[in-house]
Order: C-alpha cells, then structure tokens, then sequence
C-alpha cells in the first residue's frame, strides 16, 4: 500500500506544487496519474522513492518512508524516470552489476522480456537509440519482480509497436499483489491498461477513481446539439458532431475517452467534484 498524508511540496516555500495531498493506493491496481506538463507528476513519484522530500506531511510505502532509503525498501520498488540513464556496459554486464540488488529478479524472464521489445544488440548499452535503451530498462524493471513499479512516461521514446508490446507486458505481469504507477501526458497510450485514474491539477487532487466508477457516474458520447439540462463538463466539435462529457444521470453505458476525461475535470474541477463526491 501507498499512503500519502498532507503531502506538501515545493522547490519553493511560496510556489507549493502540491498541498495537503492525501491519496491511499492499494495492491491488485494499476494506476495512471494524469496531468499538465510542470504538474508535478515527476515530483510525486521520486517522493515516493525517496530521491526527494516533502516539505510537509508523509509518506509510507507497505510500511516503509521511502526517505530512509532503506535497502529492505529499495529491493522491494523500481522506478523508471523519463530519461533514462545507462552504463557502458553490456546487457550482460548490467545484469550481472544490478540484478542482485533485487532478490526476486527472473533472468528467464529478462531475456524473453528483452526479445517481446526487441532488444538483441551485443553492444555497450550507452551506444544504442533512446528507444532502445528504454525498452531494455523497461525489460530490466519487469524482470526484477517489484511489488511495487512505478513508470514516468514510460511511453516516449517507443515507436508504435513497442507502445502495444509494452501494454501486453504491463498486463501480463500484473498480480493482485503488486501496485503500478504510471505517470503521463501520453493518455492515449494507457487506453484499456488502467484501472485506476487519478488526475492533478495546480498542487490539487481532482479525481481518484476506478474506470468503473468514472463509467457509471459519467457519460461520453456525441450529440448533434448539446443538451439544455444535466450537468456538461466538457465538450468537442467533432466530425461526427459534439463529443461531451456529462453526468451519467440515465446509466448510460459508454466507452470511457481518458483525454476528454482530463479535459472534463480540469476545465470544471468544481462539477467534478460534485458528482465523484455526491455533493
């Protein structure tokens, strides 16, 4: 379990990127955390390794405060930064270097990981494409074995291909024992792979919601003209008419459109809040 209490957070005292932030994650979930670029998405996930501190508030992770660092802690988490960083080494030597440092790392799994994203080159890792390298750290974290992964724009850098093996991927390791955290702008790519969505806007959480609930309390759909009553949080000239976002008072059943989802919530954070909170 992840639990963040009264989370603050800032570069600056005065320019807080979050503020009281309270989110609990449990187990058996995947998680997509949605929000502008300079939202803060990348700050949140290195608190909850530990590379930086909050400036109020705590934070645990089953049972550890990542400040600590502690190595019990670090063997049991992985985090994959946007830009992602390797030796010159082989991925042979790499294996060998850090794949002891995690107790449950499966070298069978590595490989066939290694071969689904096509990564079969005997050069020095630092020699290869951005791409390349991410997908080899990508196979690296999967075959480690966490209980806990957390991925920040995991999707940049892949071409499309490498985009839906690392869908099959992320489900197919998936347990009810494990938590993963996928932080983006990408939304489209995380299209039928989360299960939970949590939205951040201006330091605020606005929304932490499973795709089941978010399914039964709202409504995506296209109209010709837009309706006079319910409640609209969004809505898009599209080719085939308006696409709008509103509130599921008829228990409509819809395809949820996670980009017209962020759009609703923080263009009408107030409206959103109202029907996730039954206010």
């Amino acid at each position: 379990m992840i639990e963040v209490k009264n989370l603050s957070f800032g570069y600056k005292k005065r320019n807080l990127l979050y503020k009281d932030l309270n989110l609990k994650l449990e187990a058996g979930s995947i998680y997509g955390l949605l929000g502008k670029n300079g939202a803060g998405k990348s700050t949140l996930l290195k608190n909850f390794i530990g590379l930086l501190f909050p400036t109020d508030g705590n934070i645990t992770i089953n049972g550890y405060a990542p400040k600590k660092r502690l190595p019990s802690f670090l063997e049991t988490i992985y985090f994959i930064p946007e830009e992602v960083y390797v030796p010159a080494l082989t991925i042979n030597g790499y294996k060998n270097l850090f794949s002891p440092f995690y107790p449950s790392f499966n070298e069978k799994q590595f490989f066939s990981y290694l071969e689904q994203l096509d990564v079969n080159d005997k050069a020095r890792l630092n020699t290869l494409s951005f791409g390349q390298q991410k997908k080899f750290i990508i196979a690296f974290a999967l075959a480690c074995n966490t209980k806990v992964l957390l991925l920040d724009e995991p999707t940049n850098g892949l071409d499309i291909p490498s985009k839906i093996e690392f869908r099959k991927l992320i489900a197919s390791i998936f347990t009810d024992d494990k938590i993963i955290f996928i932080s983006t702008h990408q939304i489209r790519d995380l299209d039928n792979l989360i299960d939970r969505v949590i939205i951040v806007d201006n330091g605020e959480l606005l929304l932490s919601a499973s795709i089941n609930e978010i399914a039964d309390k709202l409504c995506f759909k296209t109209v010709s003209e837009i309706p006079s009553s319910g409640k609209i949080l969004y809505s898009e000239d599209t080719l085939k008419g308006k696409a709008i976002v509103i509130e599921n008072t008829e228990h409509e059943d819809s395809k949820i459109n996670l980009e017209y989802l962020f759009n609703a919530v923080t263009e009408n954070p107030v409206i959103a809040k109202s029907i996730f909170n039954n206010q």
